[in-house]
């Protein structure tokens, strides 16, 4: 039943106290991702996003520096114009 003949050095307890410490780190880590892997939802859902408008998005990207003025004027210029002689699918001129 022993098979150390009752003496354990140093080492051995350290091995053995490591070798546990391990096991149970190794069990809850199992247990978290067997958790988070039954409560995910089904894939190729993507959380909601909140509506942003395109004049939002493109004074956010004038705001950050990634467009200039005259490329904001145009593109908003773009975007409110009057698009009543376009069909859905007629390409832009």
């Amino acid at each position: 039943m022993y098979w150390n003949t009752h003496d354990m050095s140093g080492w051995g307890w350290f091995a053995m106290s490591l070798s546990s410490i391990v096991f149970w780190a190794l069990l809850v880590a199992i247990a978290v991702l067997l958790f988070r892997t039954v409560n995910r939802g089904p894939r190729g859902t993507n959380p909601p996003r909140s509506e942003v408008t395109p004049e939002q998005l493109l004074a956010e990207r004038f705001a950050r520096g990634e467009i200039d003025e005259d490329e904001y004027r145009r593109r908003m210029a773009v975007l409110t114009a009057d698009n009543s002689g376009r069909t859905e699918h007629s390409p832009r001129p």
